[in-house]
């Protein structure tokens, strides 16, 4: 219902779904909303029991969109392959310039990744 509602609200800035429990499902659904949202700046995830698939799901998001800046991922279980699709995707989208992945599950290829993505762009952007 959120998604849908994303999609078609011109005015949403901040989305807070803080400690809702969304998981990968509610991140997918999240992310495709975001995908075609002209207005959302702010996303506050921090808590959803969101793993490796949701994360992927935001990043192929963050690739298309670019309004968002700032997005709490701490408190979830999003490892490696999340990072690396998280890092991946700041290549390319300069728009978002804070990333909080704080008390995930990102081992050292993990942070090998956001590394990386740190040294090919200007400002740091993960936390």
């Amino acid at each position: 219902a959120l998604a849908a509602a994303l999609k078609s609200n011109c005015t949403v800035t901040h989305v807070n779904l803080h400690f809702k429990k969304i998981g990968d499902v509610g991140a997918k659904a999240l992310a495709d909303a975001l995908k075609s949202s002209k207005t959302v700046t702010d996303i506050d995830l921090n808590g959803n029991e969101i793993g490796d698939q949701g994360a992927k799901a935001l990043a192929d998001a963050l690739k298309s969109n670019k309004t968002v800046t700032k997005i709490d991922l701490r408190n979830n279980e999003i490892g490696d392959q999340g990072a690396k699709a998280l890092a991946d995707a700041l290549k390319s989208n300069k728009t978002v310039t804070f990333i909080d992945l704080d008390d995930n599950k990102i081992g050292d290829p993990g942070a090998k990744a956001r590394g990386s993505s740190q040294l090919a762009i200007s400002t740091p952007r993960f936390f």
